[in-house]
């Protein structure tokens, strides 16, 4: 399976389902909905109604990372950087850290590969998965991820996103990954 909406009800919260649950918090988001993207270089050759970085458009790239205790992380960047895995633990404080299997990344954080946002939160909450975001986002007027899939982009303020977050219980650390 995919990660795009088709396969949406295979998840453990489908993407409407998630969806309800921002408009209910009140929460103010845009949607849009596109071909699926995968990667960043898929996404962008999808912009159109995005505000560019330099228009304050926080465009993430989302690591799911595994150390070797076996704790999960899910690491929030600008889609540009560029970091070694090693410097990342010691930012984060983990040891040895590793990429995530597929298997693993469904379990922990309700997602396939290719859809990893922040949202999944909404899973990862409850597997204990630690999630750090890199400082500079925060700044941003509006940050772009997706919700649970990966044909569908919200765009959030930075402070809609961390309401969700407290809404949930989930710890979450805003990191300077700045060298």
């Amino acid at each position: 399976m995919d990660a795009s909406s088709a396969y949406q009800d295979s998840l453990p919260i489908s993407s409407e389902n998630l969806l309800a649950h921002l408009d209910e918090a009140g929460l103010s988001y845009s949607r849009m909905d596109h071909i699926p993207l995968r990667t960043v270089a898929d996404s962008k050759q999808v912009r159109d109604g995005f505000l560019s970085a330099a228009d304050g458009g926080g465009h993430i790239k989302n690591l799911y990372l595994r150390d070797k205790k076996k704790q999960n992380y899910l690491v929030v960047l600008q889609e540009d950087a560029e970091l070694e895995l090693k410097f990342v633990a010691e930012k984060i404080g983990a040891n040895r850290l590793s990429f995530g299997s597929a298997d693993r990344l469904l379990e922990n954080l309700g997602v396939r590969p290719g859809a990893v946002t922040p949202l999944s939160m909404i899973n990862g909450v409850q597997k204990q998965v630690q999630l750090f975001m890199d400082a500079s986002l925060r700044e941003k007027k509006l940050l772009y991820m997706h919700p649970l899939v990966n044909d569908r982009t919200v765009g959030m303020a930075p402070a809609s996103l961390e309401a969700f977050l407290a809404a949930l219980g989930a710890e979450y650390h805003w990191i300077d990954f700045s060298e």
